[in-house]
């Protein structure tokens, strides 16, 4: 059996795991990281599956804090990861989010989310019915009662751009990266002692890191632990509407589908009414949702799509938390050398950024630091009581 030594095991080495081997290395030189990944080509990872957006408009503060930090970062993506990754910049591109509210309360929840929004640094904008369709003519407006948009600090960039440049600089700042699974968390006394390989290896390390996306669940129960995350199947349509071609059109959340421009096309997707779990290895689509269910939602919004084809569809894994679809992030009590960052429900890799600094933080120094991240504790999970996050797309 080979054996190792770390001071902090990373279990996954997608955007999470890097981030968090990214900061752990910048904030303490000389720190042994050695972060495990099962699938170095991340065909089927949420990082490379992802729609690969950013927003500010969440619902709760501790997660536009987290974004708006996020932005900035991917802004200023070489400048902040202090290393050439041979990517000058992330392809950031800020058309915004767009949603539509149905009723008045709900026009009401939107201007109240606003505020707060703004309070925090946001820049998100509530227009009624007509001032929408004046910004955006080639949607139909009749059934909306108002819109709240993201001037700036929204849109999409490059998923795997991202990973690339938490790797490479984490790589270069000492961290070591290897291909394998961790198919055990040895646990002594309360405490983290190492982890088993599948390839028969050992690192043996006080302090690991579950940062294991759809897997999450798998990897707590190694130690004795209970996890509510789980996969959920997403198929995602890339669809030609030669009479709605809107390049400049944000990304728009309606309440059974979202879709958003990309080049001469749109990516577009729905939650299926029937949503639950699904094996990690179901990567099968769900063909029949654009013509069920999405076109004539999209036709209905946007009579741009009377004339659409689907050229190609993906299917992508939210790994998903079922108290509340926010994350789950810290050190659990009863083992409290084993940290988790999981549970994103879809928002994973657009807060890696902000997640990887408050994880690594919390390693080095005891606590929360940079932000206070306490609102996502694994403790409201072991207590039963949500956090919810409304905001869910």
């Amino acid at each position: 059996m080979t054996k190792m030594q770390a001071d902090v095991v990373v279990i996954g080495g997608a955007v999470m795991g890097a981030s968090c081997a990214y900061w752990l290395t910048r904030m303490s030189p000389g720190l042994q990281v050695i972060v495990v990944e099962r699938d170095t080509s991340f065909a089927r990872s949420s990082t490379a599956l992802s729609v690969a957006s950013i927003r500010q408009q969440f619902s709760t503060e501790v997660n536009v804090a987290i974004s708006r930090f996020g932005i900035g970062f991917i802004r200023d993506f070489q400048q902040s990861l202090g290393v050439d990754v041979g990517v000058g910049s992330l392809g950031l591109k800020e058309n915004g989010y767009l949603f539509l509210a149905h009723s008045p309360e709900g026009a009401g929840q939107l201007r109240d989310l606003a505020d707060m929004q703004n309070r925090l640094g946001a820049a998100t904008e509530v227009w009624s019915p007509a001032e929408t369709q004046a910004r955006f003519p080639w949607l139909q407006v009749d059934d909306l009662t108002a819109a709240s948009f993201g001037l700036r600090d929204e849109g999409w960039f490059d998923n795997m751009g991202l990973l690339a440049g938490f790797r490479a600089a984490a790589k270069a700042q000492g961290a070591r990266f290897i291909t394998d699974e961790v198919v055990g968390v040895r646990v002594e006394a309360g405490k983290v002692t190492g982890v088993d390989l599948g390839q028969g290896g050992f690192i043996a390390c006080p302090v690991a890191v579950n940062a294991a996306g759809t897997r999450a669940a798998v990897v707590a129960r190694m130690a004795g632990l209970d996890l509510p995350v789980e996969p959920r199947k997403r198929t995602v349509f890339v669809v030609d509407a030669p009479n709605a071609r809107h390049p400049d059109a944000p990304l728009l959340i309606d309440s059974g589908f979202y879709m958003r421009p990309e080049q001469n096309h749109w990516i577009i997707a729905t939650v299926p009414q029937d949503d639950g779990p699904c094996a990690v290895d179901d990567f099968e689509p769900d063909l029949n949702l654009f013509e069920d269910v999405i076109w004539e939602q999209a036709y209905n919004r946007a009579p741009g799509f009377d004339a659409v084809k689907v050229v190609r569809h993906w299917v992508g894994h939210y790994a998903y938390n079922t108290l509340d679809q926010n994350a789950i992030l810290g050190p659990h009590p009863d083992l409290p050398s084993l940290f988790f960052m999981n549970g994103f429900s879809g928002h994973g890799l657009q807060q890696s950024p902000a997640i990887g600094r408050g994880i690594a933080e919390h390693i080095l120094t005891g606590g929360w630091q940079s932000l206070d991240l306490s609102d996502l504790s694994i403790d409201r999970v072991l207590k039963g009581k949500p956090f919810m996050e409304l905001a869910i797309v």
